[in-house]
């Protein structure tokens, strides 16, 4: 069996996979703080507990956390230190010299992870195609460290200049600190992010030093308390890019693991279209603090290498620290179930991006929460069962959502406490829809030839609405929406990216030199994938490149052939280049060569195969539980309640209508068809 946990800022996903027959077992719990791995085992015993399985059957558990994003948004990871070559040491405060917003005056720079005192410059010096024109004085760096272990730091970063062209300096800095200052962990850039760009590498590099003793001693902390449960199987962690890496790996650069819990959805939404035989998909995925939107194009996620984490502006480009790690692209919308609704300076109504999250949580937990979120909205206008929340094992508090909801937005406004919900529920809608519509149309895609896939614990219950206004043909809520994420990392591979930066232009290649470059990429890989039982002929292999015409900043990343390299392949480049660039851009530039950048080989196992039989819970007799009032175009109607559980295969029902299952509620409007296809997917025609 497999379990996937998936730590939200809100609630912690679970879902058990036994393979023998394909049988899903699905739970929820409250995500603890400070302390998330109270919130995964008090959600792991009352799943097992609740369907008589027990933790020693698990031979596999695939986990996502929030804890690395946290950590470097909050400023708690470790006291850390740069390393760097003397007269870069202010790099991580000089940047690219950009403000993210030209017109504020009193605009705040993200803050470095490491002050000025701890970073430190080395007499040493390497060119850009990794001749050393300075040794490194190893007496020198030895001294340095361990008066940076006197003042307490527990980390370092080692980022060198042209590290990526020779890895020699950083490497001798490694072994020194391993030999030397056992107890201190390190991170060399020539391994976090072994490719140009000294500002973006320097980031990187000490962010993963940053997190790395807080990872590591969580991830250590969750494998015994897991082992006193009984669990002795093998876990696998999510990155960002919708891959699993070892916990190894994950110790080593946790970086990877900033954006693992959303990639797991978008990996679901992948299957899932697969499954249905939908290429192209629009994932939506609203949880209790957030919602996330990626597309899926031609089956195939959208993967970023530009990511920045602990924005000032959280929806600002620019106002964060830069990673240049293979990321799924998604767009970030400050707008989950615990957003709170608030008047601000002009007397207007807003909606988040703060969150209630779970501690207190929205005002109708019942959990000190004083503050009217979305949540609340959503009870009021009877999108929600009060009783029947969570399956029925939460009970939710209609009337501490109605005074929270009446003493700060409708009484300020002077209006009836359905008219704020309702103005709430729009606002949060219409926020939604313009941030995913924006994301689509920045590719050059048409937001009317994608249906939308939604899930996560709020996803199903706003898709409706969200999906209608931005003309999507077609909603689809798959079986397990409410934790599809954490079903998502049960249905990735396990699979490592290895990078490394060559600056030419194509026609002056050394074809021999990057051939043999791209093989020993391969071979570590393929280490890689045996370390974790996974046999080479087993193993896929992708390969791209990061190029741009000569002259520009900025790179795109286009697929490269499987096979020996030659001059003759330039032609067949050049074309795919050009045809991405116009798909980019719109056009392509004539007689400008063309250079690569960087090349990476993802290197793969085997994607599971599941075909999903049946959720397992209670049996569940009559479709339609009975009606209630749900308020639509402006009042409140008596709407059909179904069950979904209890629902027949390929009959149609008419919107409006609430159907309920244990981990969410799916709102229908009113003009729709819905229907339950073979594989439990509710389909939701809406053109």
């Amino acid at each position: 069996m497999k379990l996937g946990i998936d730590i939200g800022g809100t609630f912690t996903d679970i879902v058990l996979l036994d393979e023998s027959n394909s049988f899903l077992y699905f739970g929820k719990s409250l995500t603890t703080y400070p302390d998330p791995t109270l919130g995964i085992i008090n959600g792991v015993k009352e799943l097992f507990q609740q369907y008589g399985r027990r933790l020693i059957e698990v031979n596999t558990l695939v986990h996502g956390t929030t804890l690395i994003t946290n950590a470097v948004i909050e400023r708690k990871g470790a006291k850390t230190a740069l390393l760097t070559t003397q007269g870069f040491e202010d790099v991580l405060e000089i940047g690219r010299e950009m403000r993210y917003d030209i017109y504020d005056i009193f605009i705040t720079m993200p803050k470095p992870l490491v002050p000025k005192k701890l970073r430190k410059g080395l007499r040493e010096r390497i060119n850009k195609n990794g001749e050393i024109l300075v040794k490194l004085n190893e007496l020198e760096a030895e001294k340095i460290i361990k008066q940076l272990d006197k003042e307490g730091v527990k980390s370092v970063a080692v980022c060198l200049l042209h590290s990526y062209a020779n890895t020699d300096h950083e490497k001798k800095i490694g072994k020194l600190i391993a030999k030397k200052f056992p107890h201190l962990n390190y991170s060399l850039s020539s391994e976090v992010m072994p490719e140009i760009r000294e500002y973006e590498r320097a980031s990187a590099t000490v962010m993963n030093a940053y997190v790395q003793p807080l990872a590591d001693q969580y991830l250590k902390k969750l494998k015994v308390k897991l082992n006193i449960l009984g669990f002795e199987g093998i876990i696998h962690i999510m990155n960002s890019a919708g891959r699993l890496t070892t916990i190894e790996g994950a110790r080593k650069t946790p970086i990877q693991l900033l954006e693992s819990g959303p990639a797991g959805g978008t990996m679901a939404g992948v299957y899932f279209g697969k499954l249905i035989d939908k290429k192209n998909l629009l994932t939506f995925d609203m949880g209790g603090t957030t919602a996330k939107a990626s597309i899926i194009r031609n089956s195939k996620p959208e993967i970023t290498n530009h990511f920045e984490a602990a924005r000032e502006k959280r929806f600002k480009k620019g106002s964060g620290l830069p990673v240049r790690i293979p990321v799924i692209d998604m767009i970030e919308i400050g707008a989950g179930g615990g957003s709170i609704a608030y008047l601000n300076a002009l007397g207007l109504l807003q909606v988040g991006p703060e969150s209630a999250s779970s501690t207190p949580g929205p005002a109708c937990y019942n959990r000190g929460g004083e503050n009217p979120t979305v949540t609340d909205a959503d009870l009021i206008l009877g999108y929600l069962n009060e009783d029947y929340f969570l399956g029925g094992t939460m009970k939710l508090r209609k009337d501490l959502a109605i005074e929270a909801i009446k003493k700060k937005i409708a009484q300020p406004m002077n209006i009836s406490v359905e008219q704020a919900a309702w103005g709430i529920h729009r606002i949060v809608n219409e926020n939604m829809a313009n941030a995913a519509r924006v994301h689509i149309i920045e590719k050059g895609l048409d937001p009317r030839f994608f249906s939308m896939l939604a899930f996560g614990g709020a996803g199903p219950l706003h898709a409706f609405n969200v999906a209608s206004l931005m003309n999507a043909p077609q909603l689809i809520i798959p079986s397990g929406a409410g934790v599809l994420s954490a079903l998502g990392f049960l249905l990735s591979p396990i699979a490592i990216e290895e990078i490394t930066s060559y600056v030419c232009n194509i026609n002056k290649m050394n074809w021999n030199k990057l051939n043999t470059m791209i093989h020993m990429m391969k071979e570590k890989g393929f280490t890689f994938l045996k370390k974790a039982g996974i046999q080479k002929k087993e193993g896929v292999v992708h390969i791209t490149s990061d190029m741009r015409y000569s002259g520009q900043g900025h790179e795109i990343t286009i697929d490269i052939p499987l096979k020996k390299l030659s001059e003759k392949s330039i032609i067949e480049i050049e074309q795919i280049f050009v045809k991405e660039y116009k798909l980019r851009f719109g056009r392509s530039i004539d007689n400008i060569p063309i250079e690569s950048v960087t090349w990476r080989v993802l290197v793969s196992g085997p994607s599971p195969e599941l075909i999903p039989r049946q959720v397992v819970l209670a049996k569940h007799k009559k479709a339609l539980k009975g009606t209630r009032k749900v308020y639509f175009n402006n009042s409140y109607r008596d709407t059909p309640v179904y069950n979904r559980y209890a629902l027949e295969g390929n009959k149609k029902i008419n919107g409006p209508c609430i159907i309920e299952e244990f981990e969410s509620t799916i709102v229908v409007g009113e003009n729709s068809k819905v229907m339950m296809d073979t594989f439990k997917n509710i389909i939701i025609d809406l053109i």
